[in-house]
């Protein structure tokens, strides 16, 4: 069988930060790993490229398969439809978050299966009895839907991540060396772990491994390491640090191995705090960067969306990080109901924190997550093209175009012109102006959102 699996672009309205990061399409990769050699398999990165059209009439697959957040759920509709406009016998498979939390999305008369959860070994099967002409309402945990399709839910199927092959990254090599995240390019990306034992009211990760924190063996890391051309390495993980013995074993293994990697991880605060000896020993095996998620600054505000961290652990974090002198990624949030005093303040608390970067987005209800049942009935939007953690999907306390404006100060004026430029040599000269272009563009297109709201 010729299959295509497709990585979805952003909808042209959703604001995006691909001018600073770009991730491989990870679980395609691992997609057509799961798949029998004898199929011919493609990934097509539509962030990358553009011409859909073209690349069904070349390749002419019997089967696609696309992957969505929530962001991508009108986008991946429209794509399912231009493939059924072209050809109605190729079979469109979706999977994905999305997919998972919300199957019923998806129930078109343009989509054929619906994959709920992990889906390597169910898109395997489905593969499997597509080409022997099977049903496939047949495979444990198919349910038929009411235009036709299946949806597929096998539970906890596929929570032994050490039964997973090694994902085909030599099917994404003509786009590898697109794939970065700001200075650190070309890199690379690597599951280690799934899931989290907190219960933030913000994110629905957690419930999709039922408030389990799943590992991978630190030797089948290794190996995957190894095998990895890129220098740079991101772990792709909803947190990598929560299992510390793993952590420190696997760093062990590095070592051993030899490794000469430069890796950029996800740590939370509380973690770092406790554990400021397994950040000293990562940095020796090549840690360069961490992604700290500290939300808000004030210990109200974490109580609130169930962080289970404290404004002090943030504080503490920070300073072993800096001590350490690895690069931090600091993500903080915005409240819709923000007041220009609540901008004030949070911009000279960033300033204070002398930090090279930090990053915001607006608080953001999504699907299958507690904050979301909390306040749907509060909704502004129920265009999923908005949910790209910058639009506010919830009323603003300030007149749209000054929360924007406020925003857009935050961004610009959150850190010093010192602390600017250090962020900026971490970047090899030649790749400057389109770092500059790209903040360039992020901004125009921040000025430009309230017109999404009609104002």
């Amino acid at each position: 069988m010729k299959i295509l699996l497709v990585q979805p672009a952003k909808p042209e309205k959703a604001v995006g930060a691909e001018g600073f990061s770009l991730y491989e399409p990870l679980a395609l990769e691992y997609l057509a790993a799961g798949v029998a050699p004898d199929h011919d398999v493609r990934i097509l990165d539509l962030r990358l490229e553009g011409n859909f059209d073209a690349c069904l009439r070349d390749f002419q697959p019997d089967l696609v398969g696309l992957t969505a957040y929530t962001v991508h759920v009108n986008t991946v509709k429209r794509l399912s439809q231009q493939i059924k406009d072209l050809d109605p016998g190729i079979v469109t498979v979706v999977g994905g978050h999305h997919a998972t939390v919300r199957p019923k999305d998806f129930s078109t008369p343009f989509i054929n299966v619906i994959v709920v959860g992990e889906g390597v070994f169910i898109f395997r099967e489905v593969v499997r009895r597509l080409e022997n002409h099977l049903e496939l309402s047949k495979i444990p945990g198919a349910a038929p839907l009411e235009n036709g399709a299946v949806m597929i839910d096998q539970g906890e199927q596929g929570h032994d991540l050490d039964a997973f092959p090694f994902p085909r990254r030599d099917l994404t090599a003509a786009y590898r060396k697109s794939y970065f995240s700001d200075w650190m390019r070309p890199l690379a990306s690597i599951r280690t772990s799934k899931g989290c034992h907190f219960r933030c009211k913000f994110c629905a990760l957690w419930k999709l491994t039922g408030g389990r924190y799943l590992t991978r063996k630190p030797e089948l890391i290794v190996e995957e390491l190894g095998a990895i051309e890129e220098k740079y390495v991101y772990f792709a993980d909803d947190e990598s640090l929560l299992d510390v013995a793993r952590m420190d074993r696997l760093a062990d293994l590095i070592g051993r191995a030899g490794l000469k990697k430069r890796f950029f991880l996800y740590g939370r605060s509380d973690t770092i705090t406790r554990h400021p000896e397994l950040l000293e020993k990562w940095k020796k095996v090549g840690l360069e960067r961490v992604f700290v998620g500290l939300e808000f600054l004030g210990d109200d505000d974490l109580k609130s969306i169930r962080k289970g961290s404290t404004a002090e652990n943030n504080v503490t974090a920070l300073k072993i990080l800096k001590g350490l002198d690895l690069a931090i990624w600091p993500m903080l949030m915005v409240r819709p109901e923000f007041d220009r005093s609540d901008f004030v303040n949070l911009r000279k608390s960033c300033l204070a924190l002398d930090l090279p970067f930090i990053g915001f987005s607006v608080l953001t209800p999504l699907p299958g997550a507690d904050l979301y049942d909390e306040v749907k009935d509060r909704l502004i939007s129920d265009n999923y093209d908005f949910y790209d953690f910058f639009h506010t999907l919830l009323p603003t306390t300030l007149p749209i175009r000054d929360f924007y404006q406020e925003l857009t100060n935050l961004f610009n004026r959150s850190r010093s012109l010192k602390n600017q430029l250090r962020y900026m040599r971490k970047y090899r000269l030649r790749e400057l102006p389109s770092l500059v272009r790209a903040y360039g563009d992020f901004i125009r297109q921040f000025k430009s959102l309230p017109q999404d709201y009609g104002v």
